[in-house]
């Protein structure tokens, strides 16, 4: 049937959308502005609330950039960042919704027994490497810091 004939018999079905593909059903936000509606309002005000979101998270992104190389959580920082655009801008909402269905997929796969079971055999052989390379050290030089060794 087509829809002319649906609207002309009176009888309409309220069309709710499923999820789509590669989503899942559980409930999502809506993607857009999360700006206050007396910002949203005005265009100019909007615009200038979009520039300083996208100032300040640009600051967080380069912070957690530059301590990639560095000690800190660089990568936690960068997502912090994403996570101030995704208030306004809806690419970061899709970057951190791809980010965050890879990671739980990855933590999925981190929770398969098999998947554990090798991990903890390579794990033990890589520590027992470890310390067969520690006492052959010791047997060699006895308890002396690598940097006092006189040869």
């Amino acid at each position: 049937m087509n829809a002319e004939s649906d609207e002309r018999q009176g009888v309409t079905e309220p069309v709710t959308p499923g999820p789509a593909a590669g989503e899942s059903a559980s409930e999502e936000p809506a993607l857009g502005s999360r700006a206050p509606q007396f910002i949203q309002r005005s265009r100019a005000l909007h615009l200038s609330w979009q520039v300083g979101v996208f100032i300040v998270g640009l600051a967080v992104v380069v912070v957690g950039i530059i301590m990639l190389p560095l000690p800190g959580p660089g990568w936690l920082v960068i997502f912090a960042g994403m996570a101030i655009w995704a208030t306004e801008f809806v690419w970061a909402q899709l970057v951190l919704r791809w980010t965050k269905r890879k990671v739980t997929e990855a933590a999925q796969r981190a929770l398969d027994p098999r998947v554990r079971k090798r991990n903890l055999i390579l794990t033990t052989i890589a520590a027992v490497i470890c310390a067969a390379a520690v006492a052959v050290y010791v047997v060699k030089f006895g308890l002396v810091m690598p940097w006092k060794i006189k040869e």
